[in-house]
């Protein structure tokens, strides 16, 4: 298989779409959510929004480094009632039956400091609906309304949460279990040892010392 980016093009283009109906053929699990189930939540979720207002989205993994989305702002955010983890059993992407990985995503509990993009209210259909086939497509995220702290204020905003439901999510793991795992993932869209060092470096531009992703860094094999 070919390796893949997310970018704005595979987005747009149904690139990343038709490589993860693929997935979803090999791996019923994946829970796919067809076009008309994706479209449902869109609208959902933007009727809670004011269509003539500017629409904040809070990334905490790859979407700080690569957000694949145009934006008019960004800023560090905090989150509270939420926490970084590596709790996504990975078969597709960064991973593969034979070499599975691990991805992060929210969940409950503690606090998450991230990156708060704001989309323009004229953009908001055409670039969120690029985040929902990037995030929304195999069921093991959730979208969520969250307050976060950002630049001294309190703003509303669109996030992605785990879905504690789903047959790949990790209720319980050990920091070496989580380093090993990150440490073999590998698919058509890379490492899962890329992403972790990507998130870890693009964390700490910003100021963001991860206590937990430093303890899985120290367990790491050299590369």
């Amino acid at each position: 298989m070919t390796q893949l980016r997310i970018t704005r093009e595979t987005l747009k283009d149904g690139t990343l779409r038709a490589r993860q109906r693929e997935y979803a053929q090999r791996h019923p699990d994946m829970r796919w959510r067809s076009d008309t189930e994706m479209a449902e939540i869109f609208e959902q979720t933007l009727a809670a929004h004011p269509a003539d207002e500017d629409l904040w989205v809070f990334g905490y993994g790859s979407l700080i480094w690569n957000p694949a989305f145009h934006f008019k702002e960004q800023r560090c955010a905090l989150l509270r009632g939420w926490h970084r983890r590596f709790c996504l059993k990975l078969m597709i992407g960064r991973g593969t039956p034979e070499t599975p990985g691990v991805m992060l995503a929210l969940d409950h509990g503690g606090a998450c400091r991230g990156v708060a993009f704001r989309i323009g209210a004229e953009q908001i259909r055409e670039e969120l609906w690029l985040l929902w086939q990037r995030e929304m497509y195999g069921g093991a995220y959730n979208v969520r309304w969250v307050w976060l702290e950002a630049g001294g204020n309190r703003v509303r905003a669109v996030t992605f949460v785990i879905n504690r439901r789903h047959p790949r999510y990790i209720k319980q793991l050990s920091i070496e279990q989580t380093a090993s795992l990150i440490a073999s993932g590998r698919g058509d869209l890379g490492t899962c040892r890329e992403y972790f060092e990507n998130t870890v470096s693009h964390l700490r531009e910003l100021g963001v010392r991860d206590a937990a992703l430093m303890r899985i860094a120290a367990s790491l094999p050299t590369a």
